[in-house]
């Protein structure tokens, strides 16, 4: 089915009920949206666009997003979300590899110096939203919806196709292992919609919540905390680094986050120690989750009270872990022949892709004999707990010996004055490789870093130097650029 007919559905039966907000002020109820929705999707279709074809959305977190989104899907064509904080020729490669005739565009990202397909911005889009309605095209579940595109760290990004099947199964797998969601809830929206945020709308529309843009258009932690009191209760998904940020800010306001109902967390490794000072300074308001664009949010999960339970006997270490399979997958990690074998996370079900957008060899690599190879090495406790160690090329092996960075990331993180810290290995003519630390915090002496690492970690994984650093290098989703690190250690060797 058209994952768009849940809008139409909401529209009908409850048309008046609030849907989309720029910051405190409503843009649309629900027949308001659906009719933008469908609008657009017969603006398109007058266009030219048929279903099956590529229609990108290089779009600030707006409204309009969601329209343009819902639209696309009505018409029965692809949706190819780019995050607004690419350059624009960074988006104009993305939009030729998809091949998508036209872009939705929020004005004056400078896509139309970049890129030569039909760009649809400004009063053009408002005109195409009143264009007479199309009723929504019937798709099937393994009919493309979305082209997910790859952050790209490691070269150019790939793109995953994600069909309606699995945002059902996905949105549906919500339901059930991550939070219930009630018409009064609210979605709200920092974190780029292009990617995990903009995932969740589906199941939210279901459900007729509200779809809450903060006026910033990104994270602003005041802003969060003002709109959670004014607007909640409030549901948002948010990467480790913004959880580390809004503590810090709350804390010293003195803001206990009223109005949050649901911080979904995931995108990449959260320490131990900052989800434990979270949790007591906000509460049970966090439910953790692993997924990829691969298998978009659905891999596994840690709920609420799980993260918030510190009267097991093995809460920490269940706290670092990434939870259980969710309902709709199968989990296994690779060569594992018994409980704490450490091997690379596989995941095979419904919301695991079809492969990626025409490149067969990478699809053939990451695919095998339908499991997905994640790349993420981890392992399984004899409770089903996922535990991720690092991606498998971020694996250090010194002296024959396996080194997970994430390990010494999290015993530093312990010291205090150390607020973020990020472990690479450097080539090493005796040893292979050997460890080195980059640390951002307070003043302290190598001495000092070095006796915590060998009160928590066995000798041999401790770093055999610490660069200091006041900040470390992100992608625009928040995970740290460990390629720009071993850069940084070329240039000085």
């Amino acid at each position: 089915m058209n994952i768009a007919l849940w809008l139409e559905r909401i529209a009908t039966t409850q048309g008046d009920r609030p849907a989309l907000f720029r910051g405190a002020k409503q843009v649309a109820d629900y027949a308001g949206f659906h009719r933008a929705a469908t609008g657009l999707a017969g603006a398109l279709r007058a266009r030219g666009i048929r279903p099956g074809d590529r229609v990108a959305m290089f779009m600030k977190n707006c409204p309009e997003f969601l329209i343009a989104l819902y639209g696309i899907w009505a018409t029965g064509a692809a949706a190819v979300p780019i995050n607004a904080k690419l350059h624009p020729k960074e988006a104009a490669f993305i939009i030729e590899n998809a091949g998508a005739k036209l872009a939705v565009v929020t004005p004056a990202l400078g896509l139309e110096t970049a890129s030569d397909v039909e760009v649809l911005h400004g009063e053009g889009f408002d005109a195409a939203c009143v264009h007479d309605p199309v009723p929504v095209l019937s798709r099937g579940k393994d009919d493309l919806a979305w082209l997910f595109y790859t952050s790209g760290t490691t070269g150019q990004p790939k793109g995953v196709r994600i069909t309606h099947g699995m945002l059902v199964t996905m949105s549906l797998g919500y339901l059930a292992d991550v939070d219930e969601v009630h018409g009064e809830d609210a979605a709200f929206y920092m974190a780029p919609m292009s990617h995990g945020a903009g995932l969740y709308a589906p199941v939210h529309v279901l459900h007729g919540a509200r779809h809450i843009c903060p006026m910033s258009g990104g994270f602003d932690e005041v802003e969060l905390l003002d709109a959670a009191e004014a607007q909640g209760p409030l549901s948002m998904f948010m990467a480790p680094t913004m959880v580390r940020r809004l503590t810090d800010v709350a804390k010293r306001e003195g803001r206990r986050g009223e109005g949050i109902k649901t911080i979904v967390y995931g995108g990449g490794p959260m320490y131990l120690a900052d989800i434990v000072e979270a949790v007591d300074w906000f509460g049970p308001r966090f439910v953790q989750i692993y997924g990829q664009g691969e298998c978009p949010m659905a891999i596994t999960a840690l709920s609420r009270e799980e993260v918030a339970d510190r009267s097991h006997p093995n809460w920490q270490a269940r706290l670092a872990s990434v939870g259980r399979a969710q309902s709709v997958v199968e989990l296994a990690i690779d060569g594992a022949k018994a409980p704490g074998d450490v091997g690379e996370i596989m995941a095979r079900g419904l919301p695991v892709m079809p492969g990626y957008w025409r490149n067969l060899e990478a699809t053939n690599a990451t695919l095998v004999d339908g499991w997905l190879h994640t790349g993420d090495m981890g392992f399984l406790d004899a409770d089903g707990y996922l535990t991720l160690r690092d991606r498998s090329k971020d694996v250090i092996i010194s002296g024959g010996s396996n080194i997970y960075p994430r390990e010494v990331e999290e015993a530093l993180l312990t010291l205090e004055g150390v607020r973020e810290v990020s472990v690479v290995g450097q080539p090493d003519a005796e040893w292979g490789e050997v460890v080195v630390a980059f640390v951002v915090g307070d003043a302290l002496s190598d001495t000092d870093l070095d006796a915590h690492c060998l009160a928590h970690i066995a000798r041999f994984k401790r770093p055999k130097a610490y660069i200091r650093v006041d900040s470390l290098p992100k992608n625009n989703y928040g995970k740290v650029l460990k390629t720009e690190l071993r850069k940084l250690l070329e240039e000085e060797s």
